[in-house]
């Protein structure tokens, strides 16, 4: 089983439980956990982040109901197979909402497209 660490910030704008989701969506869609990984039981990972076992609950659920782990009674949960370009396609949809929005500015105020993919290239480069 593959190390799985998470930082848990009181601070963040984001509940604990999205906390733990969004990482362990990062560490897939980067490849750090592959196709198969285990992940540490509900009890371990709180335990290791000191969180409530139903926190961490709230997140294996959200994962597995976004296609990113499966869970086996009596075997554990596992990286999918089918995560990567589901979220892959999840994302694309939320970023053609937005650069639709962005060409919609762009024609009513006079902005050229080649201004709105220099920009687009600005930030994607940008990290």
């Amino acid at each position: 089983m593959k190390p799985v660490d998470i930082i848990i910030s009181n601070n963040a704008n984001k509940p604990i439980y999205e906390q733990i989701t969004s990482q362990v969506k990062a560490m897939i869609m980067n490849g750090e956990l592959q196709t198969g990984d285990a992940i540490p039981s509900m009890r371990a990972l709180a335990k290791s982040i000191h969180v409530s076992v139903i926190t961490v609950q709230k997140a294996y659920e959200d994962l597995q109901r976004d296609g990113f782990i499966e869970t086996t009674v009596g075997r554990g949960s596992f990286v999918s197979a089918r995560n990567k370009d589901f979220y892959q396609e999840q994302q694309q949809m939320i970023a053609e909402e937005h650069l639709q929005a962005a060409a919609q500015i762009g024609r009513t105020s006079g902005i050229s497209l080649e201004k709105l993919t220099e920009l687009l290239a600005l930030f994607y480069q940008d990290n």
